[in-house]
Order: C-alpha cells, then structure tokens, then sequence
C-alpha cells in the first residue's frame, strides 16, 4: 500500500494538512495487481483498473482506517509509513512569506524615512525586481535579514547627494566597519541590488561602475607606497600631487632634508582614505605616506632613510592586530618615530558606538604597545578593532597644522652648522 500513502503524503504537503481526514483527492493506480488488491476493501470493494486516476473521498478512507483505531488517519499512516512529518513543505513556505512580508514592510517604512535628496530612493515597485535578481533569496539566508535590511538604508541614506564619497569611509560611517561595502559581502549586494531596482546602478557590468554611478568611489589611490609632499631628491612635482613611488623608486630613494624654518614632520598612515580626505580637505600643504596595508622591508628601509635625512615620522594604523603590527615594524626601522594618536584614549574615541558587524581582536596576534601600554590593554578589555575612519577629524586637524597635536608643534630644522 506504499503507493497510496506516497500519493497521500504528497497532497498533504501541497495542501498544508498533516491530517488529510476530510476533502478529497485523485489518486493514481498502479500498474501491479497485488499493489492494487492491497487497498480492496479500503478504497473499493474491488480491485481497480491499472493507471487510471480515481476521486476519493478522505472522509470515507478515515472511517474506514477508524475501525482500526479511532486516531487513526490516512495523514498519520502516511507519515508512518514514509518516516517524516507531512506538510513541512507548506509550512515552511508559509512562514517563509511571513518573513518576506515582514521585510518587505520595513523596507517601505525606511524607504519613506529617506531624505527627499537620497540619490537611490526604494519605491514598493522594486520589490519585485529584488526577488527576480535572487536578492530576497540572500537577504533571507542572513543570520539578521531585519539588521542587514537596516544596514542597508543607512548606507542609502549617506550616499552623496552630489559630489563623491570613498567606499570605506561611506562603510565606516553607515556601519562601523569601513570593510563592510567590500566586494561580495552581503551589505554590498544589497546596496547595489537597491540601486540597480530604482535604476541607479546596473549590477551586471563591474562593481566599481556600478559604485562609481552612486557617487562613490572604490580606493582609487592605493598601490606602492602612496606619497602627497613628499618625493625624493630632485622630483619637481605640483602642491599635493598625489604619486605612487614604486619599489622599484623606493629602493635607491634619496631625500631632501626639511627646509629651515618648517615643520619636519612626514605623517605615515595605513589607509588610503586619509590619504583621499586630506586632499579633498586640507587645504595648504601636506607631507603624508600611505603605505595601502603592512609595509615592506624596501619600504621600511626609505622610511630609515627619510628619518635619517632629517625629517620626523608620525606613524599610525588601524587598531587591530595588523595595525599594531604596522606601527611597531616603522618603530623598529625608525626608532625615533612617534605613533601618532594611537593611545588607550585614542581607541576609545574611534570605537563606532553602534557597529553592524562587530569584529573581533586577534588576541594571539595582537602584540604589545610600547609606545603606549595602556592601549593594548584596553584593546584586550574590549575586543573589538577600531579604524582609522573613527579619527578622521582629528587626524586632518593635525595634517592642517603640519605637526601632531600630542607633539611639540615649533620645532623646526635647523640645518647643520647653522646657529638656531
């Protein structure tokens, strides 16, 4: 009788009704004559014709399984026979809308709260389109598709109005994570799904065309070691010219020493946006590397050679393992080098007060902080990574002045043999 508690299970799973005690169903014979006699006296008094469809009635079928057993129904022999529970498939696809509705309400409800000048404004219309493109299928195998979902329309709502934005800084101000819009996460996607269904972005052709059509731009000054006022000896170059100094340059660079009368201070940072803030920002000059991620030996050595030239080098990072790392490799190959606002208090103040994916502290590989104890201590008590994006006011302050604000500011170069 396998064939008839098959076809009973699988009507009870279109249906929703674990029980299938009531109603009625067609059923298909089969073809064996002992598979048909089985059923002689439960669905007909005598043997059905082979292949042919037939109505029942699952009121009479109860009855007649109730002779049995009174509990008994064609649903619970169904499932006994087949060894799982009926009808999971539309109750899963019940709740599954459940959840689609629920998402799809507070997607309006933040699409209504976006300001009138949001350049990607989500209208109910693009809720389709995100289905067809499969974004709904991603958004809903999110361990938080609500917070995803939020994410989402906070970075919508930062998006430049006019002008242009740097990807990581968007992603650290809309999330605490300036990683969060990189290629193929799950924020990113959405993002751009949300753009590409009001017709704003076309996620078909590249990513960085699609994030250049939103006004933002994907680190469009990394590679090498990433250089605004400072070059080597003999390079003429335009005020705040940014260049790329190769490895190739970099390994036999010669440096002028500082000028009399001026700040020798060279900043050394980590990440490119502060290199992109600072020239949209800071008017005037400014001496600052970027060293675009962990340094090279090439690179340590020009940084020796740059401090030995004469010139002060303030170096700083993110506040992560990598980071720390960074800033006790310049220390070592510059051990007069200051870290420049990477202290216990200077972590705390970068720590975004609401993140949407907090990441965790590598403490194994966290190190120590020499040039600050109290920092790696705080970092182990939080355990939480901080960016350079937290600090971007104070450090263009300091990059306006030419000195580091937790340093003496006048002492300027005096060249050998000159009277101070």
């Amino acid at each position: 009788m396998r064939w008839l508690w098959d076809q009973v299970a699988q009507r009870a799973d279109q249906r929703g009704d674990a029980v299938m005690d009531s109603g009625a169903m067609t059923i298909t014979t089969p073809h064996s004559p002992a598979q048909r006699a089985a059923v002689i006296g439960l669905l007909a008094a005598r043997a059905l014709p082979p292949g042919v469809t037939r109505r029942i009635d699952l009121n009479q079928l109860t009855q007649a399984l109730s002779r049995r057993d009174p509990d008994l129904t064609p649903g619970t022999i169904a499932a006994h026979a087949l060894g799982r529970p009926l009808a999971t498939r539309a109750a899963d696809k019940a709740r599954q809308t459940a959840r689609l509705t629920t998402l799809q309400h507070l997607r309006s409800r933040l699409a209504h709260a976006l300001p009138a000048t949001a350049p990607v404004r989500p209208n109910d219309a693009g809720w389709d389109s995100l289905r067809r493109r499969g974004t709904l299928a991603r958004l809903q195998q999110h361990p938080d598709p609500h917070h995803l979902l939020r994410a989402c329309f906070t970075v919508l709502h930062h998006l430049p109005a006019a002008g242009r934005a740097d990807r990581r800084r968007l992603a650290h101000t809309a999330t605490g994570n300036p990683h969060a819009l990189d290629a193929g996460t799950d924020l990113a996607c959405l993002v751009l799904a949300e753009a590409a269904a009001g017709g704003r972005a076309d996620t078909a052709g590249a990513a960085r065309e699609a994030w250049d059509r939103l006004g933002v731009d994907l680190d469009t000054l990394i590679g090498g070691l990433l250089a605004l006022g400072v070059h080597p000896a003999g390079w003429h170059l335009p005020a705040n010219q940014p260049i790329v100094l190769t490895p190739h340059v970099l390994r036999d660079a010669q440096w002028p020493a500082p000028r009399q009368h001026e700040h020798p201070w060279v900043f050394l940072t980590e990440n490119p946006a502060v290199a992109a803030a600072a020239l949209e920002e800071v008017e005037g000059p400014v001496r600052l590397l970027c060293t675009v991620g962990t340094p090279s030996r090439t690179e340590l050595h020009a940084l020796a050679r740059l401090a030995a030239a004469g010139w002060r080098i303030a170096v700083r990072a993110d506040f992560d393992a990598a980071g720390l790392a960074l800033v006790r490799a310049v220390r070592d190959a510059v051990p007069e080098a200051e870290a420049w606002r990477m202290t216990a208090d200077d972590y705390t103040a970068s720590l975004h007060p609401s993140p949407f994916e907090p990441g965790a502290l590598d403490f194994d590989r966290l190190g120590d902080t020499p040039w600050d104890a109290p920092l790696a201590a705080a970092m182990r008590a939080c355990g939480r990574p901080a960016y350079e994006e937290g600090l971007i006011d104070h450090l263009l302050t300091d990059l306006r002045q030419g000195y580091p604000s937790a340093s003496a500011p006048a002492r300027t170069h005096t060249p050998a043999g000159a009277r101070p």
